[in-house]
């Protein structure tokens, strides 16, 4: 097989367990964003705009609808014969196998597979970040300074830091010490979860790590170790468009963003395409009562009722009367007649019923979730059915297929939830 300079390995084994039901059933890098795309399009893309045309997708938790996405990598210019892109579930090797433990641990499961293409250097990326990113100038950067790893950061608000894996540098942007979510965090450069190694080294501290932690991570293990035995680690500085939509809120807010008139993350840039894996599509089709305002809508919806300021997947149905504000709902899901939605995320084919009710009443947290439901916005599952004449307040989850005997006297009181 010929030797590759760089490969990247993809982490998409992530449950996303602050997205609540939004990933009960599907793994954090498959759920939908900006309306057509899945999560992992973005990093998939920015390997191919890279230049980089070997990729390992490492799953675990769900990974069904993700696996069936990447297919062979068609959309991305990843079927290659020498290369490609590769899904890499756990597995048994002899008499051992076992889960992904760790991020360093998925990645020493996957030496083999590694020094197959015998690359100089690793490109080790997270599947649930949204950006767009030209890995091959990090590249560039990591040769420049010789470096062993290269972690990309880029700079926080200062009260959010401690939510984040910090890096504290000399002024050549050394790493002199990676603090993990700190609770006093002595500056804001954040981890973006994008590495580089220089393989040898990777290889040698993996197999090294591995033998001390059962459940490697680079951030609590690998990186720590590689900065307190004087291995040359630098941060690479990165300013453009980078979110992290690992809560409801962050997730609503990024979604929301797309439907500025000039949006902060440009989905139509020709010169750094996302790509996704969606067959064709019909064309939208929008009814003469219907309206409009500050939208983004995907291939084959239908619009009778009225949409504002809210992103809507492929093949979803806004049926005449139907009123939908600031949501976002995802791909062949159906808002039926006379329904009002305000401030909520509707999963994949599911479907909201005659003049039924949801976002409205007080704001209060989830009784037993606030960590998760706090900021006002309800969250409804994939395939989930809602019947007719419901009233649904908010910072709510639904999930499953309800019927009017689950709802007390035809309402969900906000901060509540109901799966069936």
């Amino acid at each position: 097989m010929n030797k590759k300079e760089m490969i990247a390995m993809l982490l998409a084994g992530g449950q996303g367990s602050r997205l609540g039901i939004l990933t009960k059933q599907i793994a954090k890098p498959a759920v939908m964003f900006g309306g057509k795309y899945r999560i992992i399009d973005f990093p998939l893309s920015n390997c191919i705009n890279s230049g980089i045309d070997t990729v390992g997708v490492l799953t675990q938790y769900e990974p069904l609808l993700l696996t069936k996405h990447i297919g062979i990598g068609i959309p991305w210019d990843l079927d290659r014969r020498n290369g490609g892109v590769m899904v890499l579930p756990p597995f048994v090797k002899g008499n051992e196998g076992s889960w992904y433990s760790g991020t360093a641990n998925a990645i020493y499961h996957n030496i083999r597979y590694i020094d197959e293409y015998n690359p100089k250097y690793i490109l080790v990326l997270s599947g649930d970040h949204v950006y767009k990113m030209d890995y091959s100038a990090m590249l560039e950067d990591h040769k420049a300074n010789n470096s062993d790893a290269t972690i990309a950061v880029i700079e926080v608000p200062l009260d959010i830091a401690n939510q984040f894996g910090i890096m504290n540098t000399d002024e050549k942007d050394q790493i002199i010490e990676f603090e993990e979510k700190p609770d006093k965090p002595k500056n804001n450069l954040a981890s973006m979860g994008i590495y580089i190694f220089t393989w040898d080294v990777l290889r040698e501290a993996l197999i090294k790590d591995n033998s001390i932690h059962e459940q490697s991570d680079f951030g609590k293990h690998i990186i720590p170790d590689m900065i307190s035995t004087g291995k040359n680690v630098h941060a690479y500085r990165f300013n453009d468009y980078w979110r992290d939509i690992g809560t409801i809120e962050a997730y609503w807010k990024a979604n929301m963003e797309l439907t500025h008139t000039v949006p902060i993350f440009n989905l139509y840039d020709e010169f750094w395409k996302i790509y996704t894996n969606i067959e064709h599509q019909l064309p939208q089709y929008i009814g003469e009562k219907a309206v409009l305002q500050q939208s983004l809508i995907s291939e084959g919806c239908e619009v009778h009722g009225e949409v504002y300021n809210s992103v809507l997947g492929p093949r979803v149905i806004i049926e005449e009367g139907a009123v939908v504000r600031n949501s976002i709902i995802m791909a062949e899901t159906i808002i039926r007649q006379g329904a009002h939605l305000d401030t909520c995320i509707i999963s994949e084919k599911s479907e909201v019923g005659e003049g039924t009710s949801i976002g409205i009443g007080e704001n209060v947290p989830h009784v037993t979730k606030p960590h998760i439901y706090s900021s006002g916005i309800t969250a409804v599952g994939d395939n989930t059915t809602i019947p007719s004449h419901i009233t649904i307040g908010k910072n709510c989850e639904v999930g499953g297929h309800t019927l009017k005997e689950h709802y007390n006297d035809g309402k969900l009181e906000s901060g509540h939830s109901l799966i069936v």
